[in-house]
């Protein structure tokens, strides 16, 4: 009988011909899951103290200035009334006061 010695081949070799076979060229990012645009509407309508209406879902409109917000709340400072602190799951859209009449442009949904 012969002494037979085992050969195992390299699977990396393999794995990288495959991948270059069906890829027709670089592989494509996944997109980010967060945007950083709701950070920089916030940011923007607080640093110019934009008189805002924040409408929730059960038809309520609320309207002040949006003083801080992070990730799961939102405070809304008022001139005649107590500030609010509201949790962004009961806000249907927020928008500027003055977009309040008719016929002007969509509205920003939280």
């Amino acid at each position: 009988m012969v002494n037979r010695k085992l050969i195992r081949p390299s699977l990396t070799g393999l794995r990288e011909q495959s991948s270059n076979k069906y890829s027709n060229g670089p592989k494509r990012r996944v997109p980010p899951e967060q945007t950083n645009a709701e950070q920089y509407y916030y940011l923007k309508q607080m640093t110019g103290k934009t008189p805002m209406v924040v409408r929730l879902i059960d038809g309520e409109e609320i309207r002040g200035v949006i003083e801080w917000y992070d990730r799961n709340c939102i405070k809304v400072n008022r001139e005649t009334e107590p500030n609010l602190l509201i949790p962004k799951n009961v806000i249907k859209y927020i928008f500027k006061q003055f977009e309040d009449k008719p016929g002007l442009g969509p509205r920003r949904r939280v």
